[in-house]
């Protein structure tokens, strides 16, 4: 069947899904220097197409991640949870109990990672192609790499004509260290890529039910062969075994890419002349005008662009000095600055980083120190990136409601008193 993003999932909305072990995840001290405080920080619930409107009552987290942090985390179903947007502190590394999930379909059964190196993966589109054992993998190269992992739809709730999906507000996104072997180091031990290759396909390991298409339901996405350069095959995130919830034991991480090709479970990597003729890449994850049908000829998900949200005060505070906080980042590219204005865009100034520098396609937490005046405030913060790039005031309107990087939506409306 047909899920509420467009694109497949063969259960709906259930909680059902293969519980997740309960030794995932334990805190390491290297994570705690780079979190931050996040219990200092303003919390608010973005549920429907109000995002700053506080739940009446929190939905309990499935099984599978009932690990996470329930009060930082807002549960639209069972494979589609946000992160409260004042959640994710001023630290660079968003804490895996408190990361978003979105599944396509059900997490596969917890065995998967039972023995994590014994897990398969088929390489094909190479000059000698064969399948690979995680554990082999692991003697092949090893990388680490700081990404913002974001959904496509992360700010669909301020579209106005009511996009079908997920209303996220800006919980869609975190930022994650991801540690495996670079699809290139693989590559060129299996003799490198076959001519005429235009595209990586990757294709997720999720059982699917009998009697469907595969290609109605299945999870493959291709993106272009140029991400090589970047791609990493993960067992790793946040210095931690890969959760299943988020792909254990092994998935592909596109940096700058949108989530929905970071696919998980991942059991093959082909590199094809063409894009994948799964409905999830033919015709999801497109952007397509209001009304029309997705199809292969529209703009697809990959590259994400530059972006920033304000996470601290949300709603009310102090006549006086404030302390503004947020996080920012370039898409494919570093960010170079972040401007803040407490007046709706009229006036800004000038944010200064928090935190190590963690690459080009970390995000950048910030904040800025401005005298706020008794009464209501629209603040709103605009990034900018390396290549000059500014963050828009207004959306692109689009179906689905996908690739929102407003600076005007993004901004929350305090009461200073």
């Amino acid at each position: 069947m047909i899920n509420n993003e467009g694109n497949t999932m063969s259960i709906n909305d259930s909680p059902a899904i293969a519980s997740q072990s309960p030794a995932e995840p334990v805190q390491m001290s290297r994570r705690r220097l780079l979190l931050g405080s996040a219990g200092a920080m303003a919390s608010v619930s973005l549920l429907g197409l109000s995002p700053l409107a506080k739940a009446a009552e929190p939905k309990t987290l499935p099984d599978y991640v009932r690990w996470k942090n329930a009060n930082d985390m807002i549960v639209h179903s069972a494979n589609t949870i946000e992160t409260q947007r004042g959640a994710v502190g001023s630290g660079v590394v968003t804490a895996s109990d408190k990361l978003y999930v979105r599944n396509n379909l059900p997490a596969p059964d917890a065995n998967i990672v039972a023995d994590r190196d014994a897990w398969k993966i088929t390489f094909e589109g190479v000059n000698s192609p064969q399948s690979l054992t995680l554990g082999d993998l692991k003697k092949i190269g090893v990388e680490t790499v700081t990404t913002v992992l974001q959904c496509s739809g992360n700010g669909r709730a301020y579209y106005e004509h009511g996009p079908g999906g997920t209303q996220w507000g800006t919980g869609a996104a975190g930022c994650l260290i991801w540690t495996g072997v670079p699809l290139r180091e693989v590559v060129a031990k299996l003799g490198g890529v076959k001519p005429g290759m235009n595209y990586i396909t990757s294709t997720g390991g999720e059982t699917l039910p009998e009697g469907l298409d595969p290609n109605t339901i299945m999870v493959e996405r291709s993106v272009p062969v140029k991400a090589l350069d970047q791609a990493l095959l993960a067992w790793d995130m946040n210095d931690e075994p890969m959760p299943l919830a988020h792909g254990g034991p092994l998935r592909m991480v596109v940096p700058g890419y949108f989530g929905v090709n970071n696919v998980k479970y991942v059991d093959r990597v082909a590199f094809t002349e063409g894009q994948s003729d799964a409905k999830i890449q033919a015709s999801g994850y497109r952007i397509r005008p209001i009304g029309e049908k997705g199809a292969p000829d529209q703009p697809s998900m990959w590259e994400m662009s530059v972006k920033s949200w304000v996470t601290a005060p949300l709603t009310t505070a102090s006549q006086g000095k404030n302390l503004i906080y947020g996080v920012a980042f370039g898409g494919m590219n570093a960010v170079s600055k972040v401007e803040v204005s407490a007046d709706g865009g009229e006036t800004w100034k000038k944010a200064r980083f928090l935190g190590p520098d963690m690459g080009r396609y970390a995000w950048r937490p910030f904040v800025v120190s401005m005298d706020l005046s008794a009464g209501d405030h629209r603040i709103v913060s605009r990034a900018t990136d390396t290549d000059g790039n500014t963050q828009p005031p207004t959306r692109t309107e689009n179906e689905r409601g996908y690739g929102n990087t407003s600076w005007k939506d993004h901004g929350v409306t305090v009461t200073v008193s």
